[in-house]
């Protein structure tokens, strides 16, 4: 399996973490600066996922892609090698968000998979580590704000 993955533990409830998590992605989803606009987040297998990233020298970054699942309170998968209605498009990966209880509080882990090795490592090289980490330290940081 070519999957890259960050965790963090939450000291906070798993419900908390969960309302953060899928209910407040504007504040936490890109490393800042950067910054997203929701599309949709059609909560379901098969459900559109769509954002804009947005950088701070105006750039713009469009997401589309999939809900390959989505388990209430648990996690959620999606995907870009397919947009709605099962269009083909340029796979990068499926992104894994999940969270399961942890003594008091929360673990929660995100993880990329990647079609082939190489797909992997150049995800790694584009700072995969600190970018999805600074995104969980900021969900980290709300959740246990809150």
């Amino acid at each position: 399996m070519h999957e890259l993955s960050i965790s963090r533990y939450i000291a906070a409830s798993p419900e908390k973490v969960w309302d953060v998590l899928a209910n407040r992605q504007e504040e936490w989803w890109c490393p800042k600066p950067w910054y997203i606009t929701m599309i949709a987040q059609e909560r379901r297998a098969g459900g559109r996922s769509a954002m804009v990233m947005h950088g701070p020298e105006g750039e713009e970054m469009p997401q589309e892609g999939i809900f390959l699942s989505w388990e209430e309170g648990r996690r959620f998968v999606s995907t870009d090698a397919v947009t709605v209605d099962f269009q083909p498009a340029g796979p990068f990966m499926i992104g894994i968000w999940q969270i399961e209880p942890e003594g008091e509080g929360t673990r929660y882990t995100a993880s990329a998979r990647h079609w082939t090795e190489e797909a992997m490592k150049n995800h790694a090289e584009m700072g995969f580590e600190a970018g999805w980490g600074a995104c969980a330290d900021q969900l980290k940081a709300l959740a246990e704000a809150d």
